[in-house]
C-alpha cells in the first residue's frame, strides 16, 4: 500500500496545519485542536476546559444551539469535540462539496462563540448530572481513582470533567477568560483528512479572526513515583463483580528505552495471547478482558493492569496479577516471546495508517502532545530494532512491583479483608464510597 506524505504548513499569525488527502472517497474530515487541555483549568476550577468547549458548541455569531444542529445535518456532516489533558479539539467530517461551507461554520463556532448564559447553566446541569450517572459504571470510577491515587497532587490526578464542587465554581467571566486566554492562532493545530484541495485557504478561514497573542504555558513537570504498595478500596453496595486496576509509573516517549518498554509491554497484556489473557482468561476464566498498557503523554504516566472477575475470584485474580507483574519484571520475556510480538507489531502496523485520518491523528499527536519528530514514521523500524536485552533492561528500570497503586471497586463488608490478604507487603489500605470525586 502507497501511503500520502502528510503535508505540514504554517499559516500566517502563527497557527500550524496538517493535510493527509486521500481522493479514493468524497470525505473531508477537518478538526482545530489547542495546545490547551484540562492542565490549564486552575486549581479549584478543574472541568473549566472542557465546559469552555462545550459551550462554544451551544452558540455562536448569528446561530442558536439548535441553529447549530440544523446546518449540521443539512450539510450531511457530523460535528463533536473532546476534551484532554493536553489538548482541546473540535471539528468533524463532511461530504467533499460541502468542505467550505461546513468550515466557515467550525470556523463560527471557534472564533464567535456566544456564551449565552441559559446555555451555560443549563450545560452546568447537565455535567452535573453526567457525573452523577458515571457513578453506575464501575469501570468509570476504578479510572478515576486510579488517577487520583496515582498521581496525587498533580496536574494528571485531575479528571477533565471536574467535580461537582469544582464545576459549581465556575463562572461565566470564567468560561470567557478561558477562551480569550487559550484561543489564539499560534495555539491552533489544525488537521485536513481526505478529499480535500484547498487547505490552506480553509485553514486561514479558521483562524483568522482569533487573536494573535501566545496562549499562556502550564509549568508541567514529571509526576514523582510514589512508593509502596497501596490498596484503595471503592466501596460500592451489592457487587458481583468487581473492577480491579493496578497502576505505577511508566515512561515517555522521549526516554531511550520508551519503545522496547512498550514491546514488552505488549507481550505481557498488549494481545489476545497476552500472558496476562493466558493466565487470568484462559487457564483461569476469572475475567473476560486481562489486559495492560503504556500510556502516552507530555510527561511520564503509567503502566496500568486491569481486569474485571467475579466477587468471589478477585483476591485471588489480584495476587495473580501482582504475581505475573513480579515473574516479568524479575524473568523478563522470552527470545520466543519477542519475537511473536515484533512479528504480530509488525504485521499490524498497516492498520494503525491505513486510512487518512489515522495517518494525520499521528502528525497531530507528535505536535500537541509533544512526542519526538519521528515518533511514527520511525516506529516500526524501532520495534524492529529491539533487542531482547533491551526489554527486559526497560522492565528492570522502569517498573517496580514494590510501588503499586491498586484500586477494586466492590463491596467493602464481603470483599475488603479477602482483597488485602491477597496483596503482600501493604503499605496501606484507603475504603473510598463510590460518590467520591
Amino acid at each position: 500500500m502507497k501511503l500520502a506524505t502528510t503535508e505540514r504548513f504554517e499559516i500566517p499569525g502563527g497557527a500550524l496545519a496538517f493535510v493527509e488527502a486521500s481522493h479514493a472517497i468524497p470525505l473531508v474530515s477537518v478538526g482545530v485542536s489547542l495546545r490547551s487541555g484540562s492542565v490549564c483549568d486552575p486549581i479549584g476550577k478543574e472541568g473549566l476546559a472542557r465546559l469552555t468547549a462545550r459551550l462554544m458548541r451551544r452558540g455562536c455569531a448569528g446561530l442558536t444551539a439548535n441553529e447549530i444542529d440544523n446546518r449540521v445535518d443539512i450539510l450531511g456532516a457530523e460535528l463533536s469535540g473532546d476534551t484532554g489533558l493536553s489538548s482541546i479539539s473540535m471539528g468533524g467530517q463532511v461530504i467533499s462539496r460541502n468542505i467550505e461551507p461546513f468550515a466557515e461554520l467550525l470556523a463560527r463556532i471557534v472564533s464567535t462563540p456566544t456564551f449565552d448564559e441559559r446555555e451555560f447553566e443549563r450545560l452546568k446541569r447537565q455535567t452535573l448530572a453526567e457525573i452523577v450517572e458515571a457513578r453506575d459504571s464501575d469501570r468509570s470510577l476504578a479510572h478515576k481513582a486510579l488517577r487520583r491515587n496515582l498521581f496525587g497532587g498533580h496536574l494528571y490526578g485531575r479528571g477533565a470533567g471536574g467535580t461537582s464542587k469544582s464545576l459549581a465554581a465556575i463562572t461565566l467571566d470564567d468560561v470567557r477568560g478561558f477562551y480569550a486566554a487559550h484561543f489564539t492562532q499560534p495555539n491552533v493545530v489544525i488537521g485536513f483528512a481526505g478529499d480535500v484541495l484547498s487547505a490552506e485557504k480553509i485553514a486561514v478561514k479558521l483562524v483568522e479572526k482569533l487573536p494573535k497573542h501566545a496562549a499562556p504555558k502550564v509549568e508541567l513537570t514529571h509526576p514523582a513515583q510514589l512508593s509502596g504498595r497501596h490498596l484503595t478500596f471503592v466501596d460500592k453496595p451489592d457487587r458481583t463483580q468487581t473492577q480491579i486496576l493496578i497502576g505505577t509509573l511508566a515512561s515517555w516517549p522521549h526516554d531511550s528505552d520508551h519503545v522496547a518498554l512498550t514491546v514488552a509491554n505488549t507481550v505481557f497484556g498488549g494481545t489476545f495471547t497476552s500472558r496476562m489473557m493466558r493466565e487470568v482468561r484462559s487457564k483461569r476464566g476469572w475475567s473476560y478482558g486481562a489486559s495492560s498498557s503504556v500510556a502516552i503523554e507530555r510527561r511520564r504516566h503509567s503502566l496500568s493492569m486491569g481486569t474485571a472477575p467475579g466477587a468471589a475470584d478477585a483476591a485471588a485474580c489480584l495476587n495473580l496479577e501482582i504475581g505475573l507483574l513480579e515473574s516479568l519484571v524479575s524473568g523478563g520475556i522470552s527470545a520466543r516471546e519477542l519475537g511473536f510480538v515484533k512479528k504480530y507489531l509488525t504485521r499490524s502496523h498497516a492498520f494503525e495508517i491505513d486510512t487518512a485520518v489515522k495517518r494525520v491523528h499521528q502528525a497531530l499527536d507528535v505536535e500537541l502532545l509533544n512526542l519526538p519528530a519521528d515518533y511514527y514514521s520511525s516506529h516500526l523500524g524501532n520495534v524492529k530494532n529491539v533487542t531482547l536485552e533491551q526489554a527486559n533492561d526497560a522492565l528492570k528500570n522502569r517498573i517496580d512491583p514494590e510501588n503499586l497503586r491498586i484500586v477494586v471497586v466492590g463491596t467493602a463488608d464481603s470483599m475488603l479483608d479477602g482483597i488485602k490478604a491477597g496483596v503482600e507487603r501493604l503499605s496501606s489500605v484507603t475504603v473510598e464510597p463510590y460518590d467520591l470525586e
